[in-house]
């Protein structure tokens, strides 16, 4: 074996001339994207070995150039040229693995059997052999240990193989996460490596609807290329970022940039890549209503996708050409293409591309519904349409929970609604009662928190379902979805545990039992026909009944639930002693158009102090005529009369019923109190009391996970966290006092007082003066306190709502007295790191290979309340996981919170002219201690709302105004 010791600047002294300076010479063609050039070096040079006396060195010299000439064909996506030299290269390699050789020639003859295993992998992924590639992949894995790999080089290729099989089937969640742990723990040394992660991450993100993330990585990845001087790579990068404007909407762009692309590959001989773009432009001239020259293009690329055997990319061509026929209304041809693409698909067991052909049919059927009078075959050719878009829906939802972070989820779940979309609108022509109920069950059931360190099954994905979207119906990214496997893939070490601590994981929601008697689960029959045509979990295993009737029947309780879905869909059940259900549906332009004229209305619409003097001059809620008026649109819009007219005969007839109102995110601020359900000015609360509901999910944890409290520990304690000082920040400042200087408030005074006259009141203090604007009022006492177990907790104070647009609502932060070196998960402001939901939740799980979830941490007494600026956001999110709903993940069964920004008695002072002496959040604070303190905190708190509006109702005053009062509610599961 050649032993390779000496080096000079220009060529690597291994096997001699002409052999060294012909490789060298073969990777200056490589790096300029000339890969007929390269390849024609390779082959002189193996036409040369093949002429010398054979030997085990001459054997493993014709190994190496045939292993880099099967690299170049596959850059060159001579697919079947590739498959030829890589077996040709392995049989050499094999042939002389026993032959004696000293260290160095084991490690060249490692070297060049990993570079085979990875090329042969990757020839077998383009082709659709998903699972022979990862069979390469294991063993390339398994000889890994053996080779010397000091800088990484090959491992992180590998790893870069491994995130590449998870996007080809289209596994973004576990793709993006394995490629940005492989990332963060890359040496420096690999610099090769390293672009082409950015790039895939950049894909995963622009598949996924993050386009200006997918930017940011395309960015880093051209300059690590171009400092590499790698022209091949940047010419890729044009089709990628075509690609991600195509998916954003940028038409013209994206046409431009893969027309640009088309004639760089074409003009490389790189054939696949051209497929692939004449796939893209063929689909963007379908959307241009260029019916000959989609048509066209798309034949193009079938034809060359089936001379280079990649199936499934082909099958993608297919799928296109089938929505096409069916908008020329070629209806034979669609079902024809449509199906060959499926039959490819689901031998391949490419099974998200099943479900995205069974969305089109399903799409395509409703089309022919809305334009064929089916006559007596409607019904039937609803239930085909359901039978195929449900399942399917259910599975690109789903898929969801294989990101590691919110904001990835949301973003995927966008995507996904239009499925939904079609499969509501499909029950409401069916007029199907019970299959809308169940729908909407379904949705709000909640994702469930997923605690431990093991990341969750490695499960496919799909793109969304939309025939009319960009990101419908073409392939979901230029490298293609081909199948599967039964398992995760994971990198270990280092690099498993990065992944597996990072964001915050969720799992699939639990089963909704509908029924006792029947033990009926909702959507059961679809959910079963998911799972078992894609091969993805749709639910775990834990079941909760749809309707929580714990403590509850004492009075009349109607539970109502609002899911998104284009249009709001309600449903309702009555219990405890009153019997009855139904569904209502809103307009979406309709919801739309109210939810607007209440945001417009709140204090936080203009951000900061402007917004709330905004709120304060000109805004809905500072008028009772105004006011009255947006409470009037809000019930027209969202309040079905049918409903009113049920909770006032059950009034009548048993008392003040409860209302339990689970919101959809859309309609999460809305102050249900407050909707005038008649032209008479009465409103619901007049009629009922309300409470907001949690998903279910957010049912009582296992006791095991909250500790005891300590037996010597007064348990009726009562710990108020009132104002406390932030580190770093002036009284006057952003997050200075809310409640004024200590002392200054006789009302808060005597509030605290009688707190100390009644029972143990932590932090002890000798005066009420002492419990504000403390400093020790840290995360560990918090923890301490909690820990030895109490009654209550009221907190008042900042809170910073996370970005809804970012879709974290475990980002939200209560701000305590923490210094910047306090351990945590949210990032320090100035001199103090706040306390976050995902702190609440995770705890120090993330930070510590012993750490503890944040419910034995902060373990939450029965009643908590959080007054701060929009502290029961919560709702607002796809997954409610912010401040409020931790707590209740915790242990509190009732958080009283905020729906929005809330002006503080100083702010009604400055910039609502009111006088020093009336503190209107004190008395809120005050109303919300009182109502804890009652046996039905939910209707103490009622009394007080109602007092307030009738107060405003009769003299219209500013501190009345439902600005302050309105914004809190109770949130229960």
């Amino acid at each position: 074996m050649p032993d390779g010791d000496g080096e000079n600047a220009a060529v690597m002294q291994l096997y001699g001339e002409p052999f060294d300076s012909g490789f060298a010479l073969a990777e200056e063609h490589q790096l300029a994207a000339d890969p007929g050039a390269a390849c024609a070096v390779y082959e002189e040079l193996l036409t040369v070995a093949e002429s010398i006396e054979d030997s085990p060195d001459v054997r493993f010299l014709r190994a190496h150039l045939l292993s880099d000439i099967a690299s170049v064909r596959l850059t060159a996506t001579d697919l079947a040229g590739a498959e030829e030299a890589v077996e040709r290269s392995r049989d050499l390699l094999d042939g002389i693995a026993s032959v004696p050789m000293g260290p160095r020639g084991r490690q060249l003859w490692l070297e060049i059997m990993l570079k085979t295993l990875l090329a042969r992998a990757d020839l077998l992924r383009r082709t659709g052999r998903l699972d022979e590639a990862l069979g390469c992949l294991d063993e390339a894995a398994v000889r890994l240990p053996e080779f010397d790999d000091p800088e990484g080089l090959r491992s992180s290729e590998l790893g870069l193989n491994r995130v590449h099989l998870l996007m080809e089937r289209g596994e973004w969640g576990a793709a993006e996460e394995q490629a940005s742990a492989l990332l963060n723990t890359l040496p420096a040394t690999v610099v090769e490596t390293v672009p082409r992660l950015l790039t895939a991450l950049g894909l995963v993100c622009a598949s996924t609807g993050r386009f200006d993330l997918a930017e940011d990585y395309f960015a880093r990845a051209e300059d690590s290329f171009r400092a590499m001087g790698d022209t091949g790579e940047l010419q890729s990068l044009v089709a990628h970022r075509a690609y991600a404007a195509m998916h954003r909407g940028d038409l013209d762009l994206a046409e431009r940039l893969f027309a640009e692309a088309s004639a760089v590959f074409e003009r490389q001989g790189r054939f696949g890549d051209l497929a692939v773009c004449e796939q893209a432009r063929g689909f963007l001239a379908g959307r241009r209503g260029d019916t000959t020259g989609a048509d066209d293009l798309l034949g193009v690329s079938l034809a060359r996708f089936q001379r280079l055997g990649a199936s499934i990319a082909a099958a993608d061509t297919m799928l296109l050409g089938a929505q096409h026929a069916y908008d020329r209304g070629d209806i034979e041809e669609m079902k024809r293409l449509a199906q060959e693409a499926r039959e490819v698909y689901q031998a391949r067991e490419v099974y998200e591309r099943c479900a995205q052909v069974d969305l089109m049919l399903a799409k395509t059927l409703e089309h022919n519904l809305n334009h064929t009078h089916h006559g007596d075959r409607e019904t039937e050719s609803i239930a085909t349409a359901l039978a195929l878009a449900l399942p399917a829906a259910l599975a690109l939802e789903a898929a969801r929970y294989d990101f590691v972070t919110a904001h990835a989820r949301s973003q995927w779940l966008e995507l996904a609604d239009d499925a939904m979309q079609l499969v509501f609108r499909l029950a409401v022509r069916r007029q199907d009662q019970g299959l809308l109920f169940e729908l909407v069950e379904h949705r709000c059931a909640g994702a469930s928190l997923a605690l431990d360190r093991t990341p969750l099954s490695a499960t496919r994905t799909s793109p969304s379902g939309s025939a009319e979207s960009a990101e419908s119906v073409f392939p979901s990214a230029a490298m293609k979805a081909y199948g599967h496997v039964d398992g995760p893939m994971t990198l270990g070490g280092v690099a498993a545990e990065a992944a597996a601590s990072a964001g915050l994981r969720v799992a699939p929601p639990p089963k909704v039992r509908m029924s006792p008697e029947s033990g009926r689960v909702a959507l059961q029959e679809y959910i079963a026909a998911a799972e078992f045509r894609y091969h993805r979990p749709i639910v775990n295993e834990e079941e909760v009944p749809f309707w929580i009737t714990d403590d509850l029947t004492s009075r009349p309780v109607v539970q109502v639930r609002l899911a998104d879905a284009g249009d709001l869909f309600m449903t309702w059940t009555w219990a405890g002693g009153a019997r009855g259900f139904g569904t209502g549906r809103g307009p979406g332009d309709e919801v739309d158009h109210a939810v607007g004229a209440l945001v417009a209305a709140l204090p936080g619409a203009g951000g900061g102090a402007e917004g709330i003097r905004r709120a304060f001059d000109s805004g809905a809620m500072a008028d009772h005529r105004t006011e009255h008026r947006l409470a009037r649109v809000l019930a027209e819009a969202l309040w079905p009369e049918g409903l009113t007219a049920q909770i006032r005969q059950v009034s009548a007839r048993a008392g003040r019923p409860l209302v339990r109102i689970q919101p959809s995110s859309r309609v999460a601020q809305v102050p249900w109190e407050l909707l005038a359900v008649d032209d008479d000015d009465v409103r619901l609360i007049d009629l009922a009391d309300v409470v907001t509901t949690a998903p279910v999910s957010l049912q009582r944890q296992d006791p095991a996970v909250r500790p005891a409290p300590d037996a010597d520990t007064d348990a009726d304690t009562v710990v108020l966290v009132l104002d406390p000082r932030v580190p770093g920040f002036r009284a006057d400042s952003s997050l200075g006092s809310v409640l004024g200087p200590p002392g200054s408030d006789p009302e808060l005074l005597s509030f605290v007082q009688s707190r100390l006259d009644t029972g143990a009141v932590v932090p002890s203090v000798t005066t009420p003066a002492e419990a504000f604007r403390r400093t020790d009022l840290d995360r560990d006492w918090l923890s301490g306190m909690l820990r030895k177990g109490a009654r209550r907790l009221m907190y008042v104070g900042h809170v910073s709502g996370a970005p809804v647009e970012g879709g974290q609502s475990e980002d939200g932060t209560l701000h305590l007295c923490c210094g910047p070196g306090t351990d945590g998960l949210a990032e320090p402001i100035r001199t103090h790191r706040p306390l976050s939901a995902k702190d609440l939740l995770l705890g120090t799980l993330p930070l510590r290979a012993d750490g503890e979830p944040g419910a034995r941490i902060w373990p939450a007494p029965s009643r908590v309340a959080l007054i701060g600026c929009e502290s029961g956001g919560d709702l607002r999110f796809a997954e409610s996981f912010g401040l409020a709903t931790a707590m209740i993940h915790n242990g509190a069964e009732l958080v009283t919170a905020t729906r929005w920004v809330l002006p503080t008695s100083f702010a009604f002072h400055r910039l609502a002219g009111l006088a020093e002496s009336v503190r209107p959040l004190s008395e809120a604070i005050i109303a919300v201690d009182t109502a804890h303190e009652h046996r039905d905190p939910v209707h103490r708190l009622g009394r007080w709302q109602r007092e307030q509006l009738n107060r405003w109702r009769a003299g219209g005053r500013i501190e009345h105004s439902p600005l302050l009062w309105a914004a809190m509610t109770c949130i229960v599961v």
